[in-house]
């Protein structure tokens, strides 16, 4: 039996999901023709109060194109230290629109409203212009910690006065939701666009969707297709991420359950440092100076477990829709044996 908590993208479609998929209807999608899609695009965009929504093949692609609506090149977004857009998406805000990241010094990858004022650049010709604040909920590299919804107002405020753009990685916005209980036209209300994934906590094989108001995104098609994004009948996998909104979401709390339940047994290990605290479904732990991370991985996969390092010491794990009750209780005893 091979458990993999690599990530939360590593899960198939369930067999209803299949079916859904293979009874949709679709068109062409560069004609705008394709029905699933603009189904799913307009279920979205009602879910966030917005005007306008445009389905991607990835997360990456529909935050390179939410940076490129909001900027011009040699201007400046601001991000924390630990975001996805500036560690994971292969320095894509630089290449795609020319512009570079003012980094915060976060908390677990959240920073506070006072920290965006300070990171403004001054109005000077010499100083690249500041033009957007992204933020990212839940934080992958924070450990799926989940924004305060009432500093998220606060860095709204603070945008607002110095006329920012304000985007929002969502790629776990599901599940913050889930355990914080804000709703998503909270989130569409202050946020100018949001990027959401329906390849991670829900499932979904393939894709992401970007929505904003008529006016950010009159662009957005053109951008998708000039980086390519553009597919025909992509209703087959658009059917997937219909069938994930209205299936997959609320199951999320089990997979928090199981990572908590996991912290809890990595941190009776002697090899374990600390474990960072566990809100939803990502386990981020360090071992100590004198253990072997890479060791550790290996020993783990031999018993057919897999995890990945994130270097320094520190290791994730991501529970999902696929890591079932039997995969759990067998990691769980395993731990309990210690053999690592």
């Amino acid at each position: 039996m091979k458990i993999d908590l690599r990530s939360d993208t590593v899960t198939k479609p369930t067999k209803d999901m299949l079916e859904a998929m293979m009874a949709a209807q679709v068109g062409d999608d560069v004609f705008r023709e394709d029905e699933t899609v603009n189904l799913l695009e307009e279920k979205v965009a009602q879910l966030f109060g917005k005007e306008s929504a445009l389905f991607f093949p990835s997360g990456t692609m529909a935050n390179q194109t939410a940076i490129k609506l909001h900027t011009n090149p040699g201007e400046q977004v601001i991000c924390d230290k630990y975001a996805h857009i500036y560690n994971y998406e292969s320095g894509g805000a630089s290449f795609n629109s020319g512009v570079s990241c003012k980094l915060i010094d976060g908390e677990r990858g959240m920073f506070k409203a006072e920290q965006v004022l300070e990171a403004i650049n001054p109005e000077d010709y010499y100083y690249s212009k500041t033009s957007l604040v992204a933020l990212e909920n839940t934080t992958n590299k924070g450990g799926g910690a989940c924004w305060d919804f009432e500093e998220i107002l606060k860095i709204r405020q603070v945008c607002a006065e110095n006329g920012l753009g304000l985007h929002l990685d969502g790629a776990r916005l599901w599940n913050a939701i889930v355990e914080t209980n804000d709703s998503l036209d909270q989130y569409g209300k202050v946020f100018d666009t949001i990027s959401v994934c329906l390849s991670k906590g829900l499932g979904c094989p393939v894709g992401s969707v970007l929505v904003g108001n008529a006016d950010i995104m009159k662009d957005a098609l053109r951008i998708r297709k000039i980086f390519g994004g553009n597919m025909r009948q992509g209703g087959y996998l658009a059917a997937a991420g219909i069938y994930a909104l209205d299936h997959h979401i609320d199951r999320l709390k089990e997979d928090y359950k199981k990572a908590k339940e996991i912290g809890e047994a990595l941190a009776k290990l002697n090899q374990v440092k600390s474990v960072e605290p566990i809100e939803t479904n990502i386990v981020i732990f360090e071992l100590h100076d004198d253990a072997d991370d890479k060791a550790f991985v290996q020993k783990l996969a031999a018993q057919n477990v897999f995890i990945i390092s994130m270097g320094n010491k520190k290791l994730r794990m991501v529970t999902h829709l696929d890591y079932s009750d039997t995969m759990h209780n067998k990691f769980i005893e395993l731990l309990k044996l210690n053999k690592l």
